[in-house]
């Protein structure tokens, strides 16, 4: 991968391919990065570390690179293990070694790292505090919550580069090359979305700096223009609809719920409305479901009724849609249930516990097989959905 960043800069992180779940839940079909970089002034400065899994090939290049210099600095921005993961061994190497941290990630030092004595090698930053390595300086910005509560980011000046920690990351290694938004956009309403207040506090900090470079800690570095970056993300932080479109989540059993909400999505084509996607929540990953549901601005959820209750599959993405602050969307509703249909009361009854939804009429019974009856019903359903895309 092509590095745009200045020579001061030097990336010193891994690829990983062998982790399929990311925090054990999230798919990794084309991998994941743990991003670490090496600034080399008069005093050199080491930002993060990697999970521990990849740590003997990441020690290798970070001893490449910095070569026959001394490592001054550690700047930890966030604790999580996945970035927190090779602190012991570094400290092992490197026993003169300061560590900087934000006050709260202090606390939470003995309770990740039980066996190491850091003695009085802790550097605590605050707000806007700088960090002088010669002609460069780090400026450190907190950003609670974005998305543990210990997190910060820096500002590189001169040169302009922001490391943003979690935030502007992606699933995907950086040298799988692919578009930055789908993954960017599945990775931050599954990790940060839950934090929208936190993140647009953030964005507000950085809003007037002098920024050409953005670095996280997972997928590639962005660089100016940045527009378009910050504009996602404040639509994203403020749970606003990226697209006037429809997603068509369903969970059937024996595929009757699959005809109907395959045939409303040819009826919504019919009326000229895109995008529109289809996510069968029995296969495709709900980590994906949901980022497409935020995306948006009507969803119309189809289940098969269960056990006097709601399919798993479609319990399961309400529940995360619920705990990432799933609001303000239209939504449509399709139950299938023969002969004690319940799919349609228990969607209601988690959509009412998120703000701001917009329940679209007729909500639609289906008894068993998808028949001609219902076709008529989901014509109805088709015009009130797209009334509201345009």
């Amino acid at each position: 991968m092509q590095s745009h960043l200045p020579e001061s800069i030097r990336y010193v992180g891994v690829d990983d391919f062998d982790l399929d779940l990311f925090e054990s839940q999230f798919a990794l079909p084309h991998g994941i990065s743990y991003n670490s970089y090496l600034i080399l002034d008069q005093r050199t400065a080491l930002l993060d570390t990697v999970d521990w899994r990849q740590g003997d090939r990441w020690l290798v290049a970070l001893k490449q690179t910095l070569g026959a210099r001394r490592l001054d600095y550690l700047i930890l921005h966030h604790l999580e293990p996945d970035h927190s993961g090779c602190v012991a061994a570094l400290s092992v190497h490197y026993p003169d070694l300061e560590i900087v941290v934000s006050e709260k990630a202090l606390r939470m030092l003995p309770a990740l790292f039980p066996m190491v004595d850091f003695g009085d090698r802790i550097r605590v930053v605050k707000e806007n505090e700088q960090l002088v390595l010669g002609r460069s300086s780090l400026r450190f910005l907190m950003a609670p919550m974005v998305h543990w509560p210990e997190v910060m980011v820096s500002v590189l000046q001169p040169e302009r580069v922001l490391f943003s920690a979690d935030a502007f990351g992606t699933f995907g290694a950086r040298s799988h090359i692919q578009p930055w938004i789908d993954e960017a956009r599945r990775y931050y309403f599954n990790i940060c979305g839950k934090y929208g207040v936190q993140v647009q506090a953030l964005l507000r900090k950085t809003a007037s700096l002098p920024i050409d470079i953005i670095c996280p800690l997972h997928g590639p570095e962005l660089t100016a223009p940045l527009d378009r970056y910050w504009e996602l993300y404040a639509c994203w932080s403020r749970y606003e609809a990226e697209s006037a479109g429809v997603m068509l989540a369903h969970a059937s059993i024996y595929g009757a719920t699959t005809a109907a909400v395959q045939f409303l999505a040819e009826r919504l084509r019919a009326l000229a409305i895109e995008p529109i996607t289809v996510v069968d929540l029995c296969h495709d990953t709900l980590s994906s479901a949901l980022a497409e549901a935020f995306r948006m601005r009507t969803t119309v959820l189809a289940s098969s009724s269960y056990d006097g209750t709601l399919f798993p599959p479609m319990q399961d993405f309400l529940y995360r849609l619920t705990t990432k602050g799933f609001r303000e969307r239209r939504v449509a509703l399709i139950e299938n249930g023969l002969w004690a249909p319940a799919a349609r009361r228990v969607m209601r009854e988690q959509l009412q516990k998120m703000a701001c939804i917009e329940l679209l009429e007729p909500l639609i019974t289906l008894r068993g097989r998808f028949t001609a009856m219902d076709r008529e019903r989901l014509n109805a359903l088709a015009e009130v959905v797209a009334s509201g895309c345009i």
